[in-house]
């Protein structure tokens, strides 16, 4: 990707799978994989946070680029109930003790 024109946006998205779905990366937070993301030449990069078992933002911490953006998947597409609005907007102002909000983008989780 060294050589890719500068207008192409380069994304990978960290998939937990649904349901009862056999991922490797399926249950625990980041912690382990976090601080590779800033050796990775990715634009962007999709994070699922849409329940417990992503564990929490503190792994955030190890990204220290900020040409990068983290987005995060804090809604759900496995249970048809919307999240609650005060929830959400909590959640990102947790993510920016570790992210500059500017970073910060918001997706479904998958």
């Amino acid at each position: 990707m060294q050589d890719k024109p500068e207008d192409l946006i380069v994304t990978v998205h960290m998939c937990r799978g649904n349901f009862r779905s056999k991922h490797l990366h399926n249950d625990g937070g980041y912690d382990y994989v976090a601080p590779v993301l800033d050796k990775l030449n990715y634009d962007a990069f999709f994070l699922e946070y849409d329940d417990e078992r992503s564990g929490g933002f503190k792994p955030l911490k190890d990204i220290k680029r900020r040409d990068i953006e983290i987005v995060l998947g804090l809604f759900t597409s496995k249970f048809p109930e919307l999240e609650d609005q005060s929830a959400i907007t909590n959640r990102i102002k947790e993510a920016t003790q570790y992210i500059p909000l500017e970073n910060l983008a918001l997706s479904p989780q998958c």
